[in-house]
């Protein structure tokens, strides 16, 4: 079986990083081409498997750029790919990869969604209705966010097939470093997604507590200046970008998912498999992950208030949080690793292309 990996994101992100740990993970005689717009992205994609191949193509410079088109065309016949799998960091990403498998004819197209987000233009909205014909499976990687994806694309009901994201198992459940004050964290993007502002605030409402950022992006000098108007810059720790962003796992006391939208968070599923109490805001499939009271806290996005109850209900019964922590990890061994989620698609390519 010969297979296209296809991303056109230019900075990685969880769906580069999901996707790196299918392609590590998928049988070995599957011959897999990572394709995409960015060279940092396909190598680093590509790396996890090393008998794969990269190739980049030119990035699209508008919502009509025939060069780009024929360029994925031209690839796409050269490969005589049997499946192209493209990997969405929204809806409505990837259009020029699905225009040209299409019009390849030969490969099956599976495309997987990541996150529900409305479109930019009717534009890109009316481009997605006419690919959309052309995918022969449509995945998102949760429950929920299967279901978001076909009321936010007028699919039928139930058309949007579930595989959840997965993670390797590398963690075991770490030990809790001992601090004088209890420590909080969170990490991802600093963008207005994931509602590190709403975070800030719940940290003025719990006393003591410190913050620990893990992440950079466009955000970060208006939460900065948000943590010092709302009084709490001495006790926010900004660490920047990181390659290894569970190393810090082990120093948190809570984390912390603040997101005001997801799909199903590569941040969370690693957090629970290093066995650390969890609060998260019920959005997206984080729900099928976190049971509330149970394996974590869920609180409704952009509510501060709750936010700050859970993390001092959380810190002050710090034994509460170690048993939520060790049912957490159980539960992402038992459904949520990288091995469960490239079975998933193994039986879906193979399903393709009987």
């Amino acid at each position: 079986m010969r297979l296209i990996a296809y991303t056109d994101t230019v900075e990685l992100g969880g769906a580069d990083l999901c996707m790196a740990h299918l392609l590590e993970r998928l049988d070995p005689s599957i011959d897999v081409t990572v394709v995409g717009v960015s060279e940092r992205i396909v190598e680093r994609v590509a790396r996890a498997r090393p008998s794969a191949s990269g190739h980049v193509v030119a990035r699209p410079r508008s919502g009509h750029d025939l060069r780009s088109l024929l360029e994925h065309l031209r690839l796409f016949r050269d490969l005589e790919p049997d499946i192209v799998h493209a990997s969405l960091a929204s809806p409505w990403s990837c259009q020029y990869a699905v225009a040209a498998a299409a019009l390849a004819r030969r490969p099956r197209i599976v495309a997987v969604y990541q996150l529900a987000v409305p479109p930019v233009s009717e534009r890109q909205r009316r481009a997605k209705r006419l690919t959309a014909k052309a995918i022969d499976r449509h995945v998102g990687v949760g429950k929920r966010t299967s279901r978001e994806i076909e009321s936010l694309l007028g699919l039928p009901s139930d058309s949007v097939r579930t595989i959840h994201n997965g993670v390797p198992d590398e963690l075991t459940a770490v030990a809790r470093e001992q601090r004088r004050t209890p420590l909080v964290g969170t990490i991802g993007r600093l963008e207005p997604q994931k509602g590190v502002d709403v975070l800030i605030r719940a940290l003025a409402d719990v006393e003591d507590a410190t913050l620990l950022v893990v992440g950079d992006g466009s955000e970060r000098e208006k939460l900065e200046e948000l943590a010092r108007a709302v009084g709490v810059s001495e006790r926010v720790e900004w660490k920047g970008w990181s390659d290894t962003p569970r190393s810090y796992l082990g120093m948190l006391d809570v984390f912390v998912l603040p997101s005001r939208n997801e799909g199903f968070p590569l941040a969370l599923l690693e957090a629970l498999l290093a066995g650390t109490a969890v609060v998260a805001t019920d959005v997206g499939s984080v729900a099928e992950a976190i049971r509330d009271g149970e394996t974590g806290l869920l609180v409704p996005p952009e509510d501060h208030i709750a936010l700050a109850g859970a993390l001092r209900r959380l810190i002050e019964d710090q034994a509460l949080g170690l048993r939520m922590g060790e049912r957490g990890r159980q539960v992402v061994l038992d459904r949520f690793t990288a091995e469960h989620m490239a079975k998933a698609f193994e039986s879906l390519y193979d399903e393709l292309t009987r």
